[in-house]
């Protein structure tokens, strides 16, 4: 079974926000999927499904970003998962807007959320999405800036984002991580 966890905020205020694209991403693979993402289990919205002939789950911790490990440690613990088969999605600034990072582990960097996860799972070796949302302009604070809904430039970005996202966590699991990463890091 395969766990994919895409990162953000609930609730209407925090949607088509460029913390949220991790959300994004999970909704269009439930959509691809035709996997109804709406049972709350595990501080979660979470749908069970098929890609190929695997099971997976598609989570959205209802935590807030701050704390998403909470909702991460309780899935990964109720299905004894091993770390190679819980994929992370979730926004970068440190990564132009719209490009993909696909890595098999790593430090959390300045992500919040990934710190949650990291710190609360005591380990870092987990395959993860990293889709770049551009750095906050000078004169703007990170935390308005990944909390802010995106501009009519960046929509049609940042949609084909999540769109490649998805299709990487498929070859991720259909064909491996390196697969994925040679098919899709920018």
């Amino acid at each position: 079974m395969f766990v994919i966890a895409g990162l953000g905020n609930p609730g209407a205020k925090y949607a088509d926000t460029r913390h949220n694209i991790g959300f994004i991403t999970v909704d269009y693979l439930s959509q691809q999927l035709n996997i109804s993402v709406n049972k709350i289990k595990h501080k979660a919205l979470v749908g069970e499904g098929r890609i190929g002939s695997e099971k997976v789950l598609l989570v959205k911790p209802q935590t807030y970003m701050n704390l998403s490990g909470e909702s991460i440690l309780d899935v990964v613990e109720y299905y004894k998962l091993p770390m190679e088969n819980l994929i992370i999605i979730y926004d970068d600034v440190d990564l132009d807007k719209g490009v993909l990072r696909i890595r098999p582990k790593g430090s959390s960097g300045s992500h919040n959320g990934m710190k949650s996860i990291i710190y609360l799972l005591n380990r870092d070796d987990f395959p993860r999405i990293r889709i770049g949302i551009g750095k906050q302009p000078e004169y703007m604070d990170l935390a308005d800036y990944v909390t802010g809904k995106f501009t009519k430039d960046e929509i049609p970005i940042m949609a084909e984002a999540a769109k490649k996202a998805a299709e990487a966590v498929q070859e991720i699991i259909l064909k491996g991580i390196a697969s994925a990463m040679n098919k899709f890091n920018g």
